[in-house]
């Protein structure tokens, strides 16, 4: 697809003026494509745009059930895949991780999937806006049914809606509340209880569901409803807040849950009843892990046939391994330096600049990466998407000396001793140990904190939420999304709900709302301009680089997909 066609469908999808044909194969965010990897890391012309793995290292295209090199596809068997361990509950709407998005994803589905670099259909098969984008109408898929033989309706996504406008974020916000008056007065400094304001989600039928956002324009809403952002799983009717899969399995997805310990596994059987087809495989077998070198072993050494996510840095016996297909998938996943901006040493913005003018992101790049990688600009409206503004601001670069001026001008001409907290997670350590390094030159003396997921979150990043009580200063991550709504609105946007830095600003959360509502690229590129231009003035958070994300598995196996953000699906899978 040429540039040109490439953005007008992009265009008029957002506006919801579309065809079938458009929904299911245009690449709605991203120019970008996931690339099978030939042994010993060698660069294969062309790629998978879904990120989805031939058998025996070559390249096929999106959609193709050829296999190069490894045999016709066998039925039946199970897949063993080293994934994440989950760091929060299996509850869809408060989950926090990577390890508890990708076992979610396994039974539950979303109005919107994963297609190519973008979103298509899944529970809904289209969806159209008025021409505003203030109200968005999805068609819902016939014939769907949950794990215990009973229909989906649009009554689930109803309730999946009204549940996450009182426990969740409402989408980001984008969903409009109220405070709920038949709710038990909050305790302490908890803030009131919220509801759905009446006539949001309405269901005209069993197969329609219809979005009024109460006159806001936001062109981005197919893709909050869909796997990449995560909280947006449609549930059933019956569960609640605080209602985890573990403790009611349900689904309307390709596996069912069998067993779950939530420090070794879960197995899934196969869903003879899914409305995608007949499924290869008999089961899956998720073996978890907190610690990446682990995976990496357990992958080369032949105890598991895939695995989810591993970084370039402990990563070698992989990419070298003749028996491994590597995916790679240029994406928006990053990492976030907050700095608190509620109270503390980062309270001054020059302060947060000298910290942002420390960072040798060229260094970070080549150290962690091998170059699979690109630099940032402490903003997250990346160079991927066809709405970045090249020229909105200049590039930071490192100088050292311009830091310490920022710091002795903001009253401390002997620098700053901090903690840099940081959760043990992929490259995550080495990046706090090579910024400890860097930062000092800087006039920044870092102590490290390195603590595992299952106590960084909730102790150093975002003891409650909306997000509150976190450290002065660390690091986390941030998966991929198709377009940067999901950063803005729960990162950025004041009282998001992972707002770690605690930063608030009109002026962004106007342009935040100016970018929603355009659905032309020119519009977009000029809110996006707006928001580099503040994030980048006012750093809440140092973003150093974003980096593509790698994932494999045995030549043994064929048909396995990764999403961008992490997800390993296997409803297309089986054994070659």
């Amino acid at each position: 697809m040429e540039h040109m066609d490439y953005e007008s469908a992009q265009d008029s999808q957002l506006r919801g003026q579309f065809s079938r044909r458009q929904i299911v194969g245009a690449a709605l965010a991203i120019p970008a494509i996931g690339v099978a990897l030939a042994a010993c890391g060698d660069d294969d012309e062309g790629g998978d745009t879904d990120g989805t793995s031939p058998a025996g290292g070559d390249t096929t295209v999106a959609g193709s059930d050829t296999t190069a090199g490894g045999g016709e596809p066998v039925a039946g068997g199970t897949i063993r895949v080293a994934t994440t361990k989950p760091a929060s509950p299996l509850d869809p709407i408060a989950m926090v991780d990577l390890g508890s998005y990708n076992v979610i994803a396994q039974s539950f589905e979303y109005l919107t999937g994963p297609d190519g670099a973008g979103i298509g259909p899944m529970l809904a098969t289209e969806w159209t806006a008025n021409d505003d984008s203030s109200v968005w109408t999805f068609t819902l898929r016939e014939g769907v049914t949950w794990h215990d033989g009973s229909p989906f309706t649009s009554a689930d996504v109803v309730a999946t809606m009204e549940r996450i406008g009182s426990a969740g974020d409402a989408l980001g916000g984008s969903l409009p509340t109220e405070e709920d008056p038949d709710a038990p007065p909050p305790v302490g400094d908890a803030a009131p209880a919220k509801r759905l304001v009446a006539g949001t989600v309405t269901a005209p039928d069993d197969l329609t569901v219809v979005f009024d956002l109460g006159g806001a324009s936001n062109a981005s809403l197919p893709y909050l409803v869909s796997i990449f952002n995560t909280q947006a799983a449609i549930t059933p009717v019956s569960y609640e807040p605080g209602t985890t899969l573990d403790g009611t399995p349900a689904g309307t997805g390709p596996w069912i849950l069998e067993t779950y310990d939530p420090n070794t596994g879960i197995k899934w059987k196969r869903n003879d009843a899914w409305w995608g087809g007949e499924i290869p495989l008999e089961a899956v077998d998720m073996q978890f892990f907190s610690d990446l070198a682990a995976m990496v072993t357990a992958m080369s050494g032949g105890s598991v046939d895939a695995i989810q996510q591993f970084s370039v840095v402990g990563g070698d016996a992989l990419l070298n391994d003749s028996n491994f297909n590597t995916v790679e998938i240029d994406a928006s996943t990053h990492r976030q330096i907050w700095m608190g901006l509620d109270e503390g040493q980062f309270t001054d913005v020059r302060v947060r600049q000298a910290f942002a003018l420390g960072i040798d992101r060229e260094e970070l790049i080549a150290a962690l990466f091998d170059g699979k990688g690109k630099i940032a600009n402490d903003h997250v409206m990346f160079d991927l998407w066809p709405f970045y503004d090249p020229d909105a601001v200049e590039q930071r670069v490192r100088d050292t000396d311009a830091a310490k001026a920022l710091l002795a001008d903001a009253g401390f001409p002997d620098g700053i001793e901090a903690t840099l907290n940081a959760v043990d997670l992929q490259e995550i350590p080495q990046l706090a140990e090579l910024l400890q390094l860097q930062l000092a030159d800087a006039g920044f003396n870092l102590t490290l904190n390195v603590e595992s997921d299952a106590t960084f979150y909730g102790s150093q990043w975002c003891v409650t939420y909306p997000c509150a009580g976190s450290a002065e200063l660390g690091i986390v991550d941030y998966g991929h999304r198709p377009t940067p709504d999901v950063f803005l609105l729960k990162a950025f946007k004041g009282g998001g709900d992972w707002n770690s830095s605690q930063y608030a600003s009109d002026d962004l959360d106007a342009a935040i709302v100016e970018f929603q509502a355009s659905a032309e690229d020119d519009a977009r590129k000029a809110a996006s301009g707006k928001i580099q231009k503040i994030m980048w003035e006012d750093v809440p958070a140092a973003i150093p680089y974003r980096y593509n994300i790698l994932g494999g598995h045995s030549k043994t196996f064929t048909g396995v997909e990764f999403t961008a953000l992490g997800h390993t699906l296997f409803a297309k899978a089986s054994q070659v």
